[in-house]
């Protein structure tokens, strides 16, 4: 148990800027060993953000005047939070990957343009689209009302404060699958993904899984079990999707490949909720 724990405030420590330090940090400890089993553990991070996220939502749902524009208030608000409160590190993965695969067919060229830390404009569209999507699907599921037996508060909000939690944990689950079906082709002596670039163990798959399926057992009490199939088989597809762009395009994964399929699920996940209700 303590060794779970090392490794998830290791996880917190390297995918946040949650700040584990001092005493804290010397007891968790430090070794690439470590910090690659800490990669299992994305999951319980989702649970953080998603948590903030949802806390951040629910809050300005209740204080913010009940209009119509209350719910895109309160998502813009939610996703700025989750933003800061990983350094837009995914994001930064997702403009990296638009810029290489959009600026270039040949894989050598697509993966040296990943390595540019300048943003470009294939990577600043896909910033908006993906910001505008995340923003406009968490709004509309802010306006889901639900019945009796689903809504313990007077607001339909907490339907997407659940939304939002199983989305960050579900979303950061599932690009672990691809970490362990494809090879790592970034520079590993550089890359930001060198504690990633083994093949993930089948007990930290398993940890990721339990991980997700605590949330969505607990997201159960808001959503019914329909809604979350259905948001999960999208997130599957989704991720289907990026491994076959992935396996053809650059013959495996970087980095900056982990966070863009994080992002494209959890729309995904969001947009799944939005045609289950």
């Amino acid at each position: 148990m303590l060794q779970f724990i090392r490794h998830y405030l290791l996880s917190i420590q390297f995918f946040t800027r949650i700040p584990v330090t001092g005493r804290l940090a010397a007891w968790v400890g430090y070794s690439p060993a470590m910090l690659r089993a800490s990669a299992a553990h994305l999951p319980g991070v989702g649970v953080v953000v998603g948590a903030v996220a949802a806390a951040i939502f629910a809050l300005l749902q209740l204080l913010l005047p009940d209009t119509a524009f209350t719910p895109l208030v309160a998502a813009v608000f939610s996703t700025l939070a989750t933003v800061l409160l990983t350094g837009g590190f995914h994001e930064d993965g997702l403009a990296d990957v638009a810029d290489g695969l959009g600026g270039s067919y040949r894989r050598e060229r697509a993966l040296e343009i990943m390595k540019d830390s300048r943003v470009g404009a294939f990577g600043a569209m896909a910033l908006v689209l993906v910001l505008l999507c995340k923003v406009a699907l968490l709004a509309l599921l802010g306006g889901v009302e639900l019945d009796a037996n689903k809504q313990p508060f007077a607001f339909g909000g907490w339907y997407v404060c659940a939304a939002l939690w199983t989305g960050h944990v579900v979303s950061r689950g599932l690009p672990l699958v691809m970490i362990r079906l494809l090879p790592h082709v970034g520079d590993t002596a550089t890359s930001k993904s060198k504690p990633l670039a083994g093949q993930i163990a089948s007990s930290g798959l398993l940890i990721a899984f339990l991980w997700c399926f605590g949330s969505l057992a607990l997201a159960s009490f808001t959503l019914s079990a329909i809604n979350l199939i259905v948001a999960c088989n999208f997130a599957v597809a989704a991720l289907l999707v990026m491994l076959r762009l992935f396996r053809r395009r650059l013959q495996g994964f970087t980095g900056d490949c982990l966070g863009a399929t994080q992002q494209v699920c959890e729309i995904a996940f969001y947009l799944g909720l939005a045609v289950s209700v």
